[in-house]
């Protein structure tokens, strides 16, 4: 049996923990704000006058990441319509703002660094020693699943994750059907699965699908069961 030690909190009986990805175990700020400003450019410079209300919608904010804003949080289909329906508001029609956003959006892509970003302080420490203790780990991320696998695969951390997936039109945080999908693709039960996030949804999310705990990265999520700002924080033992 493995118990989680987090400050004066424990987590017995634990079999397996998930992670989020972007602001837990990737410092990926700067990335998803240069990107954020790249979708915007390319859809201002079809329809002027659209760049700066796509910004402030994504949550960027005088060159600034807003940490629980639409780009840090949302998934790359939430962000794709919020910015439709902006285009959509210019008197596009439907169709054609889903058109003019998803073409942009891939433009984008192609401009954004392939240079990865780097992990956060303690996290493939964690990782091995979750890893090294027979838990079983997954990363469950509103990013795509396939720029979930570049991630484990540019961090070299396949031999560690047992499970990658990231949001679509079906299942988003904070659905707790999200959760209990990763808890079944695992086979643990959810009771025995820890969430590990940086944001409200993560936390809400697991909390419904009946985790058997959160740990909140970030001193503002005080609805996890503990909120810390060092993964370092997080202790392992076999009981």
């Amino acid at each position: 049996m493995v118990t989680i030690h987090v400050q004066n909190i424990t987590f017995p009986g634990i079999e397996a923990v998930l992670f989020d990805k972007d602001g837990t175990l990737e410092d990926s700020q700067v990335f998803l704000r240069r990107l954020g400003i790249s979708r915007s450019r390319y859809i201002d410079a079809q329809i002027p006058g659209t760049g700066e209300p796509l910004l402030m919608a994504f949550g960027i904010l005088e060159g600034t990441l807003d940490p629980a804003g639409l780009m840090a949080v949302g998934s790359r289909w939430e962000n794709e319509i919020a910015a439709s329906a902006y285009i959509a508001e210019t008197g596009r029609s439907w169709y054609e703002a889903r058109d003019i956003a998803h073409k942009s959006f891939e433009e984008a892509d192609l401009d954004s660094n392939s240079t990865p970003s780097p992990l956060l302080p303690g996290s493939r420490e964690l990782i091995e020693k979750l890893a090294q203790a027979g838990l079983k780990i997954g990363i469950l991320s509103a990013d795509s699943t396939e720029n979930i696998t570049t991630f484990i695969k540019k961090h070299q951390l396949s031999e560690y994750i047992d499970l990658a997936i990231g949001a679509n039109e079906t299942f988003q945080k904070p659905d707790p059907a999200f959760f209990k999908q990763a808890c079944a693709e695992l086979g643990i039960e959810p009771q025995k699965t820890l969430m590990v996030g940086d944001s409200q949804g993560d936390i809400e999310m697991a909390k419904a699908g009946g985790a058997a705990g959160t740990i909140g990265i970030g001193g503002h999520l005080s609805m996890a069961n503990i909120a810390i700002t060092n993964l370092q924080d997080i202790k392992v033992s076999n009981a």
